[in-house]
């Protein structure tokens, strides 16, 4: 494939791996060129879009009856070859999130062509985002989350930093935090007394009750921390005094689960599910978890109302005499 003037100083030509005509090889190849210099996206995040790509020159080739499409064809393409499309991908068992990346693609792709002048097809533009299913948050038990707090302090070699461990995994679950948000506070924000103050998505500040058992593991690790945590410096830090990468919070939550048998979704973030859910299961309401956890909508929240519906009827389901008989 012979490249545009200057390609003497460009990268190799990237390989497609699938057949096209020449006009659209040679304006995907400079496609992935942009991709990987201005947008700097990696080698496999190329890959992927590549093969989405790919997919879908091939789709519309047999759409064609075997002739693969040019600029031209491309650009004449109609609403509803695209959704003959995604029907396609559909038919095939692609759920709604792999569905909706595919045509990601495909519109990052037209978007560049629209802009580098090479052809013009507002009919994407019209097509609605496969809807895609969120899945519910996996909490933790009350029994799980009480067993891991316990066992997180336990598992450290290091006395101080079994103390950490216990500190930050109490605050993610007894104030609901996100683990970007605990490991962000620094030392003159520790959660001593019965309020914190949390600056969380968006830049928004929350309001949090503070437990006594989280400040009560927050002072028992800052007693035993080896380090002079200044008051503008991080409240969590590593074996050298640094900032506490959320690397080593996961990592150690991953160690720790499979020690005591937890499923893989007992992560730092399943212990803020954990928080939301246990308080609405306690008589909390959907409003006050939602300023709590920092929504800014309440349809967020919302799941974990669908979270324990769907908790309900599986003990409906294994224990009711009349759900076991079918």
């Amino acid at each position: 494939m012979t490249a545009r003037n200057g390609a003497a100083s460009e990268s190799p030509a990237p390989t497609l791996g699938f057949s096209a005509q020449a006009d659209v090889q040679d304006a995907l190849v400079h496609w992935l060129r942009w991709m990987e210099s201005e947008r700097t996206l990696s080698p496999h995040t190329r890959a992927a879009y590549s093969a989405d790509l790919g997919e879908f020159l091939t789709f519309l080739t047999d759409y064609r009856g075997g002739q693969p499409p040019s600029l031209n064809d491309l650009s004449d393409l109609k609403a509803g070859d695209f959704r003959a499309w995604l029907s396609r991908l559909s038919m095939d068992g692609l759920i709604g999130a792999s569905r909706a990346r595919k045509l990601a693609s495909l519109r990052n792709l037209f978007r560049w062509l629209d802009r580098s002048g090479r052809l013009h097809n507002p009919a994407i533009a019209s097509l609605s985002t496969p809807k895609v299913k969120r899945p519910l948050p996996r909490p933790l038990t009350e029994i799980d989350a009480d067993r891991f707090l316990n066992e997180s302090e336990l598992d450290r070699d290091d006395h101080w930093i079994g103390k950490r461990d216990r500190a930050l995994y109490t605050l993610l679950y007894g104030c609901g935090l996100r683990i970007s948000e605990a490991l962000g506070l620094a030392r003159k924000d520790a959660p001593l007394t019965d309020t914190l103050r949390v600056t969380g998505k968006g830049r928004k500040e929350r309001m949090i009750p503070v437990l006594p058992a989280v400040s009560e593991a927050i002072r028992a690790y800052l007693d035993v921390c080896p380090f002079t945590l200044a008051p503008d410096g991080p409240l969590f830090v590593g074996a050298r005094g640094g900032r506490l990468h959320a690397s080593i919070a996961q990592h150690q939550m991953q160690k720790l689960r499979g020690l005591m048998g937890l499923p893989d979704s007992a992560t730092p973030h399943a212990l803020r599910h954990s928080f939301a859910t246990h308080l609405l299961a306690d008589g909390g309401d959907l409003r006050s978890i939602q300023d709590l956890l920092g929504h800014a909508s309440l349809s967020t929240t919302a799941r974990y109302t669908d979270l324990e519906n769907e908790q309900l009827m599986n003990v409906y389901r294994s224990a009711h005499p009349r759900a076991r008989k079918g």
